[in-house]
């Protein structure tokens, strides 16, 4: 089928590099090493999931245990009442303040004055916390669910379980409702696991009772407010309140990137490879995914729900067209009102990105896309989020959105590791996408060609309680047809893959083929468009320490005894390229392939309909870890669909704990560079042993505390 290149609608978001020279690539200098050496920061290896293998590894389990969810309810009756922790009388007087609750931009050059005091400030949530007998007790618990010798083994609590064996006392949570009534605010709702409270007031109010100030602020021309200080709360609260999860409506960002928009030709006895263009591009359709990661034919995702989180309506023609293009099963997403509804705004491609490649995945699972609307201090995406771990309709969740650790603030941190331990509990398996700049965690790849910031990751992705997953690239270039990676006919569902494709991490930089001593490929890029910093995000969380699925990894640039002090990301990868190659004088060593996205309000003018079934047809090229992080979500569900067939567990909990455990087995990893086109039926996880992850920076970059290095996660 010959395909005709049709004008781009937009490019992968980046600068043209025309900011500071960029004579090295993201290094840092570990000060705390006894020899003080500089790292460069490049990655060892990754793992990559095989399906199969994986699949009938984890059926494995012994029947015999209770593996279902469980009522519970006569354990429930037997547990102590918890005893109250709030156990003085709330003086005004007496403060304690939230620290580090402050964005990093909330800064006095974008300050433009305080806010007004009758500006609605609607849905905040307040953090609550566990005692530490009652995290120790969760903690054993949620390891014993997690043991196939434990009767608690995959023994998943319900929402409300959750709340009255690990949260706040009833007199606790009503003594917080009554105190946030008493301050004049409304819409008082404590979650069903007792870990938030939300609440709606406005300026004033949130003045008065958090004695903090908002103000407006324009950051890179957008209209902000925040808190300008940390806010303040009676002491008598302390033992039950763990801080205001936000008080600032500085957004996450979105890890989608669109290399552009194609046009399909159909000429009658035409045989090429599926959305082959003049510049070589392969596309990846849903018949490709599974056939590049041996998904088995029996599993579609039968019964299994997967939950995505977003901020922007869709329409689900999109879905139905992408389905119909490549032979799907009709199954629209369900949309999920969760407030009101926000309606069509930028991030409506990102939508569609999730919901289509969940759902092309895992075709027969039903797709919940779980709709918010922001407000002036809650973020949309832990509305959504909080909304799924409280109704407890679904077995999987993806986010493919970022913030770094520091911009994240204190209280945000901890009700997402909160958050994440409650799903987890529940059985709910999230994954979240690792993140789409490199090392630099904290830079923006939408408005940077270098780096400036310093080292960090995805805080959305960093606790130890979900799945980061990274991405890959095919390592096919000027191979696809000749070594025999890609066939010159289409099959059943246009698959055009004839099988594993070697991979490399997802760099789009001039940093990608740095290796040392040489870490100069920025200072002169052949193509000015390499100067970015684009690339599969991993590395060292400087938050959570190193879980135990973890132990004995050792990442290159890290001294032993200051391993265990990070948890490191990405757990898991897929293919997340979005095409882009560079121009046509000074291509990259980069696939050309893709994700088919198919959004029809974002075509250009004249263009032939979108994902038509028949005749020519317009889609557009997409990438990043928010197409991998959705497809790892479709990959849970068809695991579960085994397991339920199986009798057992649908529901996988922290699957991490299961994934490395596979791990340890060196027999379960073959080397991604070496596989022939079907590998042996023993491996797990490819071994990404090529490429890295730097991103180009104009100066050397130092972290005094933690050490850390850029890389993309885990090493062999």
């Amino acid at each position: 089928m010959p395909l005709s290149t049709g004008s781009e609608s937009s490019k992968i978001s980046r600068s043209s590099g025309g900011g500071s020279p960029a004579g090295r690539n993201l290094q840092e200098s570990n000060s705390n090493s006894q020899r003080g050496q500089t790292m460069k920061l490049h990655s060892s290896k990754i793992r990559n999931f095989l399906l199969l293998s994986a699949v009938t590894l984890l059926v494995a389990a012994p029947r015999g245990v209770g593996q279902t969810q469980a009522s519970s309810q006569s354990a429930l009756a037997q547990v102590p009442a918890v005893p109250a922790r709030i156990t003085q009388a709330i003086d005004e007087t007496q403060l304690v303040r939230l620290k580090g609750n402050v964005h990093p931009l909330a800064r006095a050059e974008f300050d433009q004055g305080p806010v007004s005091s009758a500006t609605p400030m609607k849905r905040m949530m307040l953090l609550l916390q566990r005692s530490p007998e009652q995290e120790t007790a969760l903690e054993q618990f949620m390891a014993e669910q997690m043991s196939k010798e434990s009767p608690n083994f995959h023994k998943w609590l319900t929402p409300e379980q959750f709340g009255v064996l690990y949260g706040p006392a009833d007199a606790d949570t009503q003594t917080v409702t009554t105190w946030l009534s008493s301050r004049g605010f409304t819409a008082i709702r404590v979650a069903p696991g007792r870990n938030v409270i939300e609440f709606s007031g406005n300026v004033g109010q949130v003045r008065s009772a958090f004695h903090t100030d908002i103000h407006q602020f324009v950051v890179m021309g957008e209209q902000r407010q925040s808190n300008v200080s940390d806010p303040q709360i009676p002491a008598a609260l302390i033992p039950v309140v763990g801080g205001i999860v936000s008080l600032h409506n500085f957004p996450p960002k979105s890890m989608r990137h669109v290399v552009g928009q194609f046009t399909h030709s159909r000429t009658t006895g035409e045989t090429i490879p599926l959305f082959t263009t003049s510049g070589g591009n392969f596309a990846v359709g849903p018949a490709d995914f599974a056939k590049i990661y041996n998904i088995p034919a029996s599993l579609d995702g039968t019964g299994a729900n997967i939950a995505i989180i977003g901020f922007s309506d869709i329409d689900l023609n999109d879905a139905r067209d992408f389905r119909a293009l490549f032979g799907l099963p009709a199954n629209d997403p369900v949309i999920v009102n969760n407030g009101p509804d926000p309606g069509f705004n930028g991030e409506e491609g990102e939508a569609d990105l999730d919901t289509q490649w969940s759902g092309a995945v895992a075709p027969k699972a039903t797709i919940h896309y779980i709709l918010s609307e922001g407000t002036l201090t809650s973020d949309p995406l832990f509305l959504g989020a909080e909304y799924v771990v409280d109704n407890n309709s679904d077995d999987a969740m993806s986010l493919s959105f970022g913030v770094c650790e520091p911009q994240l603030g204190a209280a945000a941190n901890s009700f997402l590791n909160a958050l994440w331990q409650q799903a987890a509990a529940q059985g709910i398996t999230v994954t979240v996408s690792a993140g789409d700049n490199g090392s630099a965690g904290c830079d923006d790849f939408n408005s940077q060609s270098t780096a400036v910031v310093d080292l960090a990751v995805n805080g959305i992705a960093s606790t130890p309680f979900n799945i980061a997953v990274g991405g890959t690239d095919f390592d096919d270039v000027g191979i696809q047809t000749s070594g025999g990676f890609w066939s010159t006919t289409n099959g059943t569902g246009k698959l055009s893959a004839q099988g594993y494709i070697h991979e490399v991490p997802w760099n789009v930089t001039c940093a990608a083929t740095a290796t040392p001593p040489s870490l100069t490929t920025c200072a002169s890029p052949a193509d000015p468009n390499l100067l970015n910093i684009v690339a599969a995000s991993g590395g060292p969380s400087a938050v959570y320490l190193r879980p135990a699925f973890q132990n004995g990894i050792i990442p290159n640039g890290i001294v032993s005894s200051d391993a265990a002090n990070h948890r490191y990301l990405p757990d898991v990868s897929l293919f997340a390229s979005s095409g882009f190659a560079g121009n046509s004088s000074n291509p990259t060593p980069l696939s050309r392939s893709f994700y088919v996205l198919c959004q029809a309000d974002a075509l250009q003018p004249g263009s032939s309909p979108s994902c038509a079934s028949t005749g020519p047809f317009s889609f557009f090229g997409a990438g990043g870890t928010s197409a991998s992080s959705p497809a790892f979500a479709g990959v849970i569900a068809l695991i579960g669909q085994s397991e339920a067939n199986a009798g057992r567990s649908r529901r996988q909990g922290n699957a991490n704990l299961v994934l490395y455990q596979i791990a340890q087995t060196a027999a379960n990893s073959c080397d991604s560079s070496t596989q022939p086109l079907a590998p042996p039926a023993t491996c797990v996880f490819y071994d990404v042993t090529k490429g890295n992850n730097s991103v180009p920076c104009p100066l050397r970059l130092t972290r005094e505390q933690p050490p850390s290095r850029a890389t993309t996660w885990p090493p062999g």
